[in-house]
């Protein structure tokens, strides 16, 4: 990726975010709002948001820094707020998920609280604390709201049953269950993490969403995807501009199977990409370098709205 010059030093972006800000023309704007649109902790609406999910989505690193996004589940008030600054989460990582080995004391943590059905979500970064075998106490170090483009009107409904045998099935690239999964899918999450030499600037996870197939899977398996316009924060792009690792979560609604993709990106503008002609200014392309398919694991039931 070629160099982009950045801006001075901001508190609030790193530099891989202001260079991607600065190339898109966001960058002005948001060096004199951004202490204002990302807070240090939750405001009470965030706070009383969280309480009513019955999902989290995560993103943590493993111990080479891969990133990785996963699912945590629970009936709503799973989530609680004791105060501005923290967040209770009561629930045990899934079985199969990465996130037991990744979820650590003092480890960064990037969360997504997300409700379709009603075009909410809202992100925070942290550290986790309190680390205990049913649940973790996250500690806030950026709370923002995200703009709601690109959800599929689909509700989340926390069950306590779940089929008697799940099965986890790794693979070093996309298999043909994983290919089924990702062509089909309107929706996935994406964790990034400002690694190494910026490991300060922590874990993020976010959502991407599109019409069904709107990650086309190659001939070779890797996956390319339309960077649809959003807020012009750059986060996810901008830890990308710093390490291209990146963790995919795919959530089959269907069967309630979890496709965690862990993935080298590539960030093609226009000029290289093959979305130029219908006017998206950027798009992803995504090689897969690990599998891990979880069946029979998710206690959620959906429906569209």
């Amino acid at each position: 990726m070629p160099d982009i010059p950045t801006a001075d030093h901001d508190p609030v972006f790193h530099a891989g975010e202001r260079a991607l800000q600065t190339r898109a023309g966001s960058r002005e704007w948001l060096a004199q709002v951004g202490a204002r649109i990302m807070r240090n902790e939750m405001p009470e609406q965030h706070r009383a948001f969280f309480a009513e999910l019955p999902f989290l989505v995560v993103g943590t690193v493993d111990a080479a820094c891969q990133p990785w996004a996963s699912l945590l589940a629970g009936p709503p008030g799973f989530l609680r707020s004791p105060d501005a600054r923290h967040l209770d989460v009561a629930a045990a990582p899934l079985w199969g998920d990465v996130l037991h080995d990744t979820l650590a004391q003092g480890a960064p943590i990037g969360l997504l609280g997300i409700a379709p059905h009603t075009r909410r979500r809202n992100r925070m970064n942290g550290t986790v604390h309190g680390l205990r075998p049913d649940g973790f106490t996250v500690e806030v170090g950026q709370s923002f709201g995200n703009c709601p483009k690109y959800m599929q009107p689909r509700e989340a409904r926390y069950v306590e049953s779940l089929p008697p045998s799940p099965r986890l099935v790794r693979a070093d690239r996309l298999d043909e269950a994983g290919r089924r999964i990702v062509a089909q899918a309107d929706t996935f999450f994406i964790a990034t993490a400002a690694s190494g030499a910026h490991a300060a600037g922590g874990v993020d996870v976010s959502h991407r969403g599109g019409a069904p197939g709107f990650v086309r899977v190659q001939p070779d398996g890797s996956l390319l995807v339309p960077d649809y316009p959003g807020n012009q924060f750059f986060n996810t792009l901008g830890n990308l501009h710093l390490d291209p690792r990146a963790g995919l979560l795919f959530v089959d609604v269907e069967t309630g199977a979890l496709l965690q993709l862990a993935v080298t990106a590539e960030l093609l503008w226009a000029d290289a990409a093959s979305f130029a002609a219908t006017g998206i200014e950027r798009a992803l392309h995504l090689r897969v370098r690990a599998q891990r398919l979880i069946e029979g694991a998710l206690p959620l039931q959906w429906r569209s709205v």
